[in-house]
């Protein structure tokens, strides 16, 4: 019997990495000089934003994300910090707002202009106080509006509310003390309910965020961990740290039992930290170090051997830090599943490098693209402090898709005042023309194709319903839905009625597109004639 290799099936086999090109590129960025390991970088589908090195305290750099080229060296700064900028997140339910920490042992969350950091911003719209030395770390909860959490050199984790009039909070809603030392990384759950860090102690540590009790504890000596990271719903923890031997080694856990790693792997000799980075919707893990040019990645699964290599993408420009664009900024059109945006410190250079699922066919390829977490929080503040989980609200990246649901919340619990932004603002021009086009055409596809809508009827003492077929109402006696299952029911036709009139509007897209390019060949023959 001859031995034949064993192949695993996978659509991420051939994933490969795409570096921007040099106009692509954000060049001329004074990045830091600081050793914190952390990103230094942070991205949204609006603004990038990184920390840069200055004289007289602290400040970073808010870019337009389509700010490429040469950065001017005079470009307006977020500079209100009295000591070094050791950290930034940007808000994940508001584009226009980032949080900061720093060495001078505040946390302050400012507002971005629409439009851009056109001056010099020195006044946050929050600030907190309550940490006694340098705050190293901050982490947005994944689901719940205005929580935020800070960690720092005092071996402290405190959770903070800003749905507060006060402009400067000088009292945390939690205080968590289970530290020895100080922490490295901080991790949530899909859901928020927990809270995984790793400290310099080398321990990784399970928390429950709203007590502050300690759920789980690693006592082994065979890995100390630097990083942690939550994979996703597949209840594993993922660290990156050093062997007993000192080699560069990545770790995974059960979170139900941190006694010993369910797997471990040696990478190599190397001294940078190695940072972690997982795509719940493909199930993809980076890791890429500090002071490499090559990015690891690797398939996981919830059998053994649980984590699968794929290859890796190599470079010469070693990275000091990574950004992370979140999916809905991605471009679906060219089957982008991951961008990084990576600091080259030799170079004063920030280079996007996409990574991307080889495919022939240009249109959606949603095996690739589930639903994927939105930018609307699935609940409020008070919510979530009082004991609700929620998992986030999903959103499809389909181009024009503009539906942000989760579907078991809006059937049972109705709509929220958690979907409603911090702040209401208005489209920009030329994204509110785009839009109004779109509008337009879908309209003109909806009188075509004269689709029939379930409207139900308002009128209590009524039973009929109303239905909505080319614009015009027509009333007939039927009993509206009574049960939540006929009501989801309903749900789902309307949906798929909408997922059809979109593939019809796209279909009509191409046709346009090759009708004008069809007149462009006839004009061209003429003019040769």
């Amino acid at each position: 019997m001859t031995w034949r290799p064993q192949y695993r099936s996978s659509k991420y086999r051939h994933v490969f990495g795409k570096p921007a090109t040099k106009e692509n590129c954000y060049d001329g960025v004074p990045i830091t000089r600081s050793v914190h390991d952390n990103h230094l970088c942070a991205a949204n589908p609006r603004f990038i934003a990184v920390i840069t090195e200055c004289a007289g305290g602290g400040s970073f750099l808010v870019l337009s994300i389509h700010h490429t080229g040469k950065v001017d060296p005079h470009h307006p700064k977020v500079s209100g910090h009295r000591g070094n900028v050791l950290d930034i997140k940007w808000n994940p339910f508001d584009d226009f707002c980032i949080a900061s920490c720093s060495e001078d042992a505040t946390v302050k969350i400012w507002d971005i202009p629409e439009h851009g950091v056109l001056k010099n911003i020195t006044v946050p719209w929050k600030e907190l106080q309550g940490h006694s030395r340098r705050v190293g770390l901050i982490e947005w909860h994944p689901t719940a509006n205005n929580i935020i959490f800070s960690t720092g050199y005092d071996y402290q984790v405190l959770m903070w509310r800003l749905d507060v009039p006060e402009q400067v909070i000088k009292n945390p809603v939690r205080s968590i003390s289970v530290h020895s030392d100080v922490v490295l990384s901080m991790s949530f759950n899909t859901d928020g309910s927990r809270l995984a860090t790793s400290c310099k102690d080398k321990k990784i540590r399970v928390i429950d965020p709203r007590t502050g009790t300690l759920l789980q504890e690693t006592n082994c000596k065979l890995h100390r961990a630097s990083k942690v990271l939550f994979l996703g719903n597949l209840k594993m923890l993922l660290s990156t740290g050093n062997s007993r031997w000192n080699h560069r080694q990545i770790a995974l856990w059960d979170q139900e039992d941190l006694s010993q790693p369910s797997y471990a792997e040696d990478l190599d000799g190397s001294s940078g930290v190695l940072f972690p980075f997982y795509d719940s919707d493909t199930h993809m893990l980076y890791i890429a170090g500090k002071g490499d040019g090559n990015i690891r990645y690797y398939e996981i699964s919830p059998e053994k051997p649980y984590v699968h290599y794929l290859t890796e993408y190599r470079s010469l420009l070693p990275q000091k830090g990574m950004g992370v664009m979140p999916k809905r900024g991605l471009d679906v059109c060219s089957c982008e599943v991951f961008r990084f945006y990576k600091l080259v410190t030799i170079k004063s250079l920030i280079e996007p490098l996409s990574m991307i699922v080889p495919r022939r066919s240009e249109s959606y390829q949603e095996d690739i693209y589930p639903m994927t977490a939105g930018n609307k929080p699935a609940m409020t503040a008070d919510e979530w402090i009082s004991g609700l989980d929620k998992g986030p609200l999903m959103m499809s990246l389909r181009p024009g898709s503009k539906l942000d649901f989760n579907v078991e919340a809006d059937l049972s619990k109705g709509p929220t005042d958690s979907t409603e932004t911090r702040h209401s603002r208005s489209r920009p021009g030329l994204s509110q023309l785009i839009h109004e086009r779109l509008d337009a055409k879908e309209e003109n596809v909806r009188k075509e194709s004269r689709p029939t809508l379930l409207l139900p009827s308002t009128d209590e003492n009524s039973s009929s319903t109303t239905y909505v077929s080319n614009g015009q109402l027509d009333s007939t006696h039927c009993s509206p839905p009574k049960t939540e299952n006929e009501l989801r029911q309903m749900f789902y036709k309307q949906q798929e009625e909408i997922r059809r009139l979109r593939e019809l509007l796209n279909q009509k897209d191409v046709r346009m597109k090759q009708l004008e390019l069809e007149i462009k060949n006839v004009k061209n023959s003429q003019a040769t004639l």
